[in-house]
């Protein structure tokens, strides 16, 4: 009879689960739904840093027959993967908040909020001001005499790479928020080790833009301002020397 009383939260927290990435699943399909229509638009859309700045008569080319229609749908897709993100972390916190501490809910919250705000900030930046900057500069680069047509495929893989590490880079505010408040590191000790976190910032936007200095350093520059900002804003996110008082009177709050 305990085995059966003991499974039965894991087999509730399993059914929560399901419920809750079923639900996800359905959001991205609708928007997809949505927006199949417009594919060739959202990919004319997400082409034109590149197309604004080609040279006069050169286009976009595809290499495969099915590439013309599979690109857009792909792009579709992730488009609608990108719009649902904010229901999709509200499923990832719905599903963890019941095991969560009533600080840590209040602390977690905006979290939340401001990551898929940088996250979206990291993505427009990468649109706005790094793609049209590096277009520009390798179409008017070009050796004389070499026709300029990128592969729809090509450019596509190209752009959602950056797109991701500018995403993923402007969550460093986040990331330092986090280590300070769990106790891992501190402000003070992130301030010593500056220098070796500006290089750092430079080694990953080595890696992870194309291999031109122009985008890593379009890349580097705002990491540093935000490890600034996240040092500044880690400060209120430190952990008090009573947070664990607390855990332990919501422990037994909970007990009863």
């Amino acid at each position: 009879m305990s085995n059966v009383d003991e499974s039965q939260p894991l087999i509730t927290h399993l059914v929560e689960l399901r419920n809750r990435l079923l639900r996800s699943v359905i959001c991205i399909a609708l928007v997809f739904v949505a927006l199949v229509y417009f594919s060739n638009d959202i990919y004319h859309f997400v082409a034109a840093p590149l197309t604004n700045v080609m040279p006069k008569g050169a286009t976009m080319i595809a290499t495969n027959i099915q590439t013309p229609f599979f690109t857009p749908i792909k792009l579709t897709a992730i488009v609608a993967v990108f719009i649902s993100v904010p229901y999709l972390l509200y499923q990832v916190w719905a599903f963890v908040a019941p095991a969560l501490y009533q600080h840590e809910k209040r602390m977690i919250y905006p979290l939340l909020f401001s990551s898929t705000i940088l996250f979206y900030c990291g993505v427009a930046f990468a649109y706005y001001v790094v793609f049209p900057f590096v277009f520009s500069f390798f179409t008017q680069t070009a050796p004389e005499g070499v026709a300029i047509a990128t592969d729809i495929s090509s450019y596509l893989d190209f752009a959602l790479a950056l797109f991701l590490a500018f995403g993923v880079c402007f969550e460093v505010p986040i990331a330092i928020i986090l280590l300070c408040w769990t106790g891992v590191t501190t402000v003070k000790a992130l301030s010593e080790k500056r220098p070796y976190i500006i290089v750092g910032a430079f080694f990953i936007g080595m890696i992870l833009t194309p291999p031109d200095v122009f985008s890593q350093t379009l890349l580097a520059i705002p990491m540093i301002l935000l490890f600034e900002l996240g040092l500044l804003v880690a400060r209120f996110y430190q952990p008090k020397e009573d947070e664990s008082a607390v855990e332990n009177t919501e422990e037994s709050n909970k007990m009863e």
